[in-house]
This record gives structure tokens, sequence and C-alpha cells, in this order.
């Protein structure tokens, strides 16, 4: 067999050799040394790994694909890769209604530059000069209907720092640095829109150059938090440790790559014990969307080792979220009834409800939908932490059984509890 750049050009080649230690794989990398000898000196001048100065730049999604091509096919249908989307070039991505009058748009659909977000709602960007601007209307998928986009001052921290007037805050400052690959602050230019490979891998030239695993960033490869440090750089409430920066106040970590350590830059918002602010409630759950991070460093997952990854597959899968496993399946994996603190004898015995049903599946009681989005439409908590009717009594917590028997007291259903076999008062504080 003659071997060429065109056949050698895997990370991991099987070589069947005809003698007796049958087929060998080889290392990563050691296709470049097979290279280098099948192709003559020349090549062999090409050092297998880079120098370790060699610098690191930004080279676009696009350039992952001839080697990852399953991996870029789903990852390019995901939320991810559609974050912002030109409705010049994609008329289908728009979704509110601008066909019916209504006062609070403003604005033509002809005006739109951007498009964010399909999920739960949907805002429009304009471009005004070099920076984006979001208009004041914004499209509640669920609802179907439009509703005010407006940050009150006494809010997010940085709505102080801006005008009142929505068209002199630039997402540059306040959204783009999420929504996008390598966003320069003094060119505002992006090497791409959207959540691409190099927002959770790092720039990636030199593994181009040298496609080997040591040359790129895997966040399954990463110690400790700065695993999840990746997913939460984006998926949290919190403020730079350094603001303003060049004169100008930014909602997102400012320099940080993936490997780095994220508190060095960024600071999660504080929790106040007993007092609802706009980021949490009184006993310290998320109150609002993107703030997936904030809850999840606060649980026994996060502290007992698990990753985001564990759970969550960015680069696309059949499943709701992502999810690795359908359903209760993911969760079930890890706390069957004999692993880890799984839950005891059968699903119907530890929910007593019927299988199948609501008030059944994990996330209902252990992943409540209490984070605000948009109107009345909220996403849900990760701290997996059960919160107790009692807690709603005491603090005003949304709690999961009341969230669904919305005819029924939270009294009820403390007294509901307390009748359940194997639960413990204590820990429901019945």
């Amino acid at each position: 067999m003659t071997f060429t750049k065109d056949n050698v050009d895997s990370v991991n080649v099987t070589l069947p050799f005809r003698n007796s230690t049958g087929a060998v794989t080889l290392a990563a990398g050691a296709w470049m040394l097979l290279l280098a000898a099948a192709t003559g000196p020349a090549a062999c001048t090409t050092p297998a790994v880079p120098p370790a100065d060699a610098p690191k730049t930004f080279v676009g999604s696009a350039a992952c694909q001839s080697c990852h091509q399953d991996i870029y096919n789903r990852w390019k249908d995901t939320l991810m890769a559609n974050v912002i989307v030109d409705p010049a070039k994609r008329p289908d991505v728009v979704v509110g209604d601008f066909s019916t009058p209504n006062p609070l748009v403003t604005f033509r659909r002809e005006d739109v530059a951007f498009v964010y977000g399909s999920k739960w709602k949907q805002r429009y960007f304009t471009k005004r000069g070099d920076d984006y601007f979001v208009f004041p209307a914004q499209w509640d998928v669920a609802n179907k209907t439009w509703r005010r986009y407006y940050v009150e001052p006494g809010t997010d921290w940085w709505a102080d720092h801006y005008p009142a007037d929505q068209m002199q805050r630039p997402t540059g400052a306040l959204c783009d640095g999420c929504h996008s690959v390598n966003y320069d602050i003094r060119t505002k230019q992006v090497t791409e829109w959207n959540v691409g490979c190099e927002k959770c891998h790092g720039a990636g030239s030199v593994h181009v150059q040298f496609p080997v695993a040591a040359t790129i960033v895997n966040p399954t490869r990463l110690q400790g938090e700065r695993a999840d440090d990746v997913c939460i750089q984006c998926h949290s409430q919190g403020q730079p440790r350094v603001k303003p920066l060049e004169g100008v106040y930014y909602d997102w970590p400012v320099g940080y790559q993936p490997g780095d350590r994220l508190s060095d830059v960024w600071m999660l918002e504080e929790q106040h014990p007993g007092k609802e602010t706009f980021s949490h409630w009184p006993d310290g759950h998320a109150h609002k969307n993107r703030m997936q991070g904030n809850d999840y460093i606060q649980s026994q997952m996060s502290i007992k080792g698990v990753r985001c990854f564990d759970c969550h597959d960015v680069h696309g899968t059949p499943n709701a979220a992502d999810l690795r496993l359908p359903g209760d399946a993911v969760c079930l994996d890890c706390h069957g009834p004999q692993r880890q603190a799984g839950p005891p004898g059968t699903i119907e015995q530890h929910t007593q409800h019927k299988p199948g049903t609501e008030g059944s599946r994990c996330v209902d009681c252990h992943m409540p939908l209490i984070a605000r989005t948009v109107g009345n439409v909220s996403v849900r908590s990760h701290t997996f932490k059960f919160i107790s009717p009692r807690t709603t009594e005491q603090l005003g917590v949304p709690n999961p059984c009341t969230s669904c028997h919305m005819d029924r007291t939270p009294q009820w259903a403390i007294d509901a509890l307390k009748k359940w076999p194997g639960v413990s008062a204590w820990r429901v504080g019945a």
C-alpha cells in the first residue's frame, strides 16, 4: 500500500502488517511520522509536534468539518449553532408575527439584521455603525405574542451604567461575547457568530496544522471546575472582576478562554439569603434564565465531580436539551436502585405517581421550571434539590407540588408528603 496525505488523514490509523504482531494501531500523531517516511526527505522536516511558541489563532468551525464530519453535522443543527441568524440569508428563521399591527413593534421585518433565539423567545437586532442593538420588542414563542424587551434600572447590574434608551445599549458589550467566537472588543469583529467549535475548544489553528489531542482543548480532559467553566462562561449571571474595561461595562467574561480558570475574570452574582432578587429566589435558586451555572455549583452533582457533559452533548443529540440519553434514562444511568443514591424500589414507589404521568419524571421534582425567561415561561432549575412546599410557605419559592397542582395549597402538599412511604419528614420540611 502507498501512503499519501490523502489516505493517511486520521488521528488513529490501523495497519495490517504481514508479521506475527498482527494489526497495529498508531498512536495520535504517528500518522505524521508515517507520512514523512512515505513522501520523502522534504516531509521529514515537518515536526510531529508543534513548537512550544506556536501562535494560536481562530480558524472557524468550518476548519473542523473535514476531520470531524459527524460531530459537525450534528452541531450545525443545534441551538448553539443557531443562536444568531441573518434573516436575509434564512428568511424562515423569523418566527415573530410582523403581519399584525402591534404597538410594541415599532420596527419592520426589513430592519432586522440578526435574530436571536428561537426556542423560548426571539429578539431582533439592528445594526448602527459598527455595533448592534436590540429592538424593544421580543416574540414569546410559547405564547405566540409580543412582549416588551427592556432591562429596567435596578435589575441587571449593568443597567445603571447605560442610558435608558434601548438604542444606546450595544450588544457588543452586553451580549455578543457569548453569541460568537473570538469577539474582539476593539475591532468589534468576530471569527464567527454563534457558539462554534472554538468557543468550547479554544483557538484551533495549531490543531489544524498538528491534528493530535494535545493541540486542542477538550473539556472532558480538563480537571475539576475548569471543565464546567467552559459552559458556565455563558450559562451564568455574573460580573467581570475588572469593570469598566477600557471605559466599557461588559456583561460577559472578557479574556476567558477554555482551559482557563473562569473565576479569575468572572464572579457569579451574589445570593442574598431570605431575599428575592432579580437573579435569585430567597433560598438561592436561580430566579431567571442563563443561570444554570449559578445553580449547578451549589449541587451535590457538582460537588461529587459530575460535569455538564456527563448529561449533555452539545454537539447535538436527538433528545431534548441535547441530553446524552432520553428523559429519565440520563438520570437513572447513575441513580438506579442499585447505584448511587437512587430511588428505592420502583419509580412509582418513589414518586407516588403512575409511570409516564406528570410528576413521575425525575425532572418534575428535581428540576422544576422556576427560572423565568420570558413572560410566564420558565426554564428548569439545575440544583437538583427538591424544593419543599414548606419553603414556599416560608420564602415564597415555587415548589414542584403546587406548581403542578395549582388548585392546591402548600399545606395540602405538606400533608400529602407526610403520608408518602419512605420519605423523611426532616428532608422535605414537612
